[in-house]
């Protein structure tokens, strides 16, 4: 699968998402800007829930890319000990399970399954057995 963008993800296996430490203040930002104010930084692949929201409308295309059929997803906004709040999917988890605070990690899954060439999207998922 192919990222959705460019500089999303670093190369290793599994990936990690690519965040920007910027130069002047050492505050590290995702996703990386471009342009040459921040040099890029692999951020962790692990964080805890810290606010979420059911998106429960398909959102409007453009720059919506995702498939015709819609069905609610979790949107996560993870924090990255140490480092930054990110926003993502959040999958493996049932509506009424999600709590604040609960361990997650890094995953990529398809922005649309059904495409033939479906493009990678960041999302979080609950760390199987790790307590809140």
């Amino acid at each position: 699968m192919r990222a959705i963008a460019e500089g999303l993800f670093t190369d290793e296996t599994p990936p990690r998402l690519l965040g920007g430490r910027e130069r002047t203040t050492g505050r590290v930002v995702f996703p990386c800007p471009a342009g040459d104010s921040c040099d890029p930084v692999p951020l962790a692949r692990e964080g805890r829930l810290w606010s979420y929201t059911v998106q429960r409308y398909r959102p409007k295309t453009p720059p919506y890319a995702g498939p015709e059929a819609f069905a609610p997803w979790i949107v996560a906004y993870v924090e990255l000990p140490g480092e930054v709040i990110v926003e993502a999917r959040l999958v493996g988890a049932e509506f009424d399970a999600v709590e604040i605070g609960m361990p997650l990690r890094l995953v990529q899954v398809p922005l649309d399954p059904e495409a033939a060439e479906p493009l990678a999207i960041p999302a979080f998922a609950p760390i199987v057995g790790a307590g809140a």
